[in-house]
Order: C-alpha cells, then sequence, then structure tokens
C-alpha cells in the first residue's frame, strides 16, 4: 500500500479533482484497490463525489472522518470501531468521508505537537494518528489524502503519517512561491518530529511503535503536475499566454531547489503531468458526481467536448503511468 497526498499550500490550484480523477482512474481503467481520505475541512472531495441524498446519510450516521479523531482527542486512543468507509457509486472507489468538524481539531493537534517533540507518548500518539489509520488501510493499493490549503498542524498530521505528497500548481508567481514555503515546513517537522521520537527511544529505552512497527518520517516528493491555462482577467483585462509560460518556465527548477533537494531518494519523473484547460467540463462532472474521464451526453458532454473528454483520459493515463513508476522504485 501506498499513500498519497494532493497537497499545495498555495489554494486555486485544481487540487481535488485532480486527485478525485486519478484515484478514481486507477480504480476504473487499471482495477487497483483505491480510498480518498477527505481531511480537508472544507469537504469538496465529498461533495464531488457524493450526490446531495447521499451525503445528507452521510452526516445523519456520522460517518466521516471525525470518526477517526474523536477517540484519540478524548484520550481513548486509536478509533477501534468500523471504519467510516462509503462507497462513491460513480467513481467507483472507497471514501473516508470528510466532516467540517475537522478545523476545531487544529488547537488539539497542534498542543500534542508540542508534546511529541519532547518524546511524550500522548503528542506521538495524537501525532500519527494518521499512521494508524493507513495501518488499518494495509489492503488498498493505493490511499490518497485530500487536505487544505494550508501548513497546520491538520496537515502536518497527515503529511508525517504518509509515503508521498504529490503537488499540483498553477501557473502564477504564488504557486512558485509556496514551493519555498512548503520546503521549509516540510524540514522543520521532519527534524522535529524525528527528535521527539529519539527522546521517546532515550526515556521509555525502546522504538515508538504503532502496530509492532517502528515508525519515522517517510514522506517523499512524488512529482507535481501544471495547471495550463489560456488566458486569465486581470483588472478587466486579458493577460496572455506568454505571462504564464514565463512562470511555467520557471517551476522545474524551483521544484529541484525546493522539493527533490529535501528527498532522500531519487524520483524518475519530476513533472508527472500537464492539466489542459477543460473548459466546462469541470462543472459538468461536479453536477453529475462522475469523473471527467467518464462523462457522456447523457451528463452533458456535447460536440466537441467528446474530444476533450478523451484528451483528458489520456492526459490522466500518462499521469498515473509516472507517478506509478515514481512511487513503485
Amino acid at each position: 500500500m501506498k499513500s498519497i497526498v494532493v497537497f499545495n499550500n498555495k489554494g486555486g490550484v485544481g487540487k481535488t479533482s485532480l486527485l478525485c480523477n486519478i484515484a478514481s482512474f486507477l480504480r476504473i481503467r487499471y482495477s487497483k484497490k483505491v480510498i480518498v481520505i477527505d481531511a480537508d475541512p472544507q469537504c469538496n472531495a465529498t461533495t464531488y463525489m457524493f450526490p446531495y441524498e447521499n451525503i445528507e446519510k452521510i452526516y445523519k450516521d456520522d460517518s466521516t472522518i471525525y470518526e477517526i479523531i474523536k477517540p484519540i482527542q478524548k484520550g481513548r486512543g486509536y478509533i477501534r470501531s468500523e471504519l467510516p468507509i462509503i462507497k462513491s457509486p460513480f467513481f467507483d472507489i472507497d471514501v473516508i468521508p470528510g466532516d467540517t468538524r475537522l478545523s476545531l481539531s487544529e488547537d488539539f493537534l497542534s498542543k500534542d505537537w508540542l508534546d511529541s517533540k519532547a518524546g511524550d507518548s500522548r503528542g506521538l500518539q495524537t501525532t500519527l494518528v494518521f499512521k494508524d489509520l493507513l495501518f488499518k488501510l494495509k489492503d488498498y493499493d493505493y490511499v490518497f489524502f485530500d487536505v487544505g490549503p494550508s501548513l497546520g498542524a491538520l496537515n502536518r498530521a497527515v503529511l508525517a503519517s504518509s509515503d508521498y505528497y504529490i503537488v499540483p500548481m498553477s501557473s502564477d508567481i504564488f504557486s512558485l512561491k509556496a514551493l519555498e514555503n512548503i520546503s521549509n515546513a516540510l524540514n522543520q517537522w521532519k527534524n522535529q518530529l524525528n527528535k521527539g521520537l529519539e527522546e521517546y527511544k532515550l526515556k521509555e529505552n525502546e522504538d515508538f511503535k504503532i502496530e509492532d512497527e517502528t515508525i519515522g518520517w517517510n514522506l517523499q516528493f512524488g512529482g507535481y503536475i501544471t495547471q495550463q491555462y489560456k488566458a486569465k482577467m486581470v483588472n478587466n483585462q486579458i493577460v496572455p499566454v506568454n505571462a504564464y509560460e514565463r512562470i511555467i518556465k520557471k517551476i522545474p527548477d524551483a521544484i529541484e531547489k525546493y522539493l527533490v533537494s529535501i528527498n532522500s531518494r531519487a524520483i524518475r519523473f519530476h513533472q508527472i503531468g500537464q492539466i489542459k484547460n477543460l473548459h466546462s467540463l469541470i462543472p459538468l462532472s461536479q453536477s453529475s458526481n462522475v469523473p471527467i474521464f467518464n462523462l457522456k451526453a447523457e451528463h452533458g458532454v456535447v460536440g466537441a467536448h467528446f474530444n476533450k473528454v478523451r484528451e483528458y483520459e489520456e492526459t490522466l493515463k500518462d499521469i498515473a503511468n509516472k507517478l506509478i513508476q515514481n512511487i513503485e522504485l
């Protein structure tokens, strides 16, 4: 099993639609066993993959990711009841739905993070709550985490427990600048967690373990994906593609400097894909709760949009192949 976080602390980069479509593509086209964990308090992945009537039932039954956090927040340790896994009908993947109450866990996670840096058992247990969840999901081929655009305590807990992260990039200066923030945060978190684990070993005379396995920071950069724009309105003026091309040309060097350099091992492909302008396909996909590559006439696809659907499927195939090669080395 490989766990993958689709992450950028810059918002508006098409993160959720990309994650849900890659996950569904791996399931439907490659017959992989896939689950998406919606760890974003905005719950966009859940909203995207489930019709409204399904979402009503999910929240009525409390079948959400909050059931993972609640026991440890109440001092009961890791979840021991059945995991809140729901099947997305059209994406054909398992999902642990999101919950807006996750945002309330930031203070709790931050406090226990401070304790974890000193080697405190409770602090480490809280910080690595998603590592325990991943052990429980070991029968899946791929576990994808959707997270919000922040460098807060919740995302830190997800990233500290995961194997890989991939970065969707928009073609603007802010997305480029965000890479340095990500690099600094990951380096700092890695050092602090490892120090906490060392302190725990000194105090307890044993390694910190979950499910009898010694735990450490294993996160690796798994690749980046750019979003392609034809034009953009700025102050009621259309900015030409050239303005974005200048940014796109700077991305490989920035990725190498800030993300590849902190990996403990090499990956084959730094850029694993480029998403072309999808025009109205995304709203069609969202309104029908169907992955973009499976959109049909019954979902509102007409004329030249059929070619766009086919092009997007080829793009996903390329992304999936490169991602698999990067993480299965």
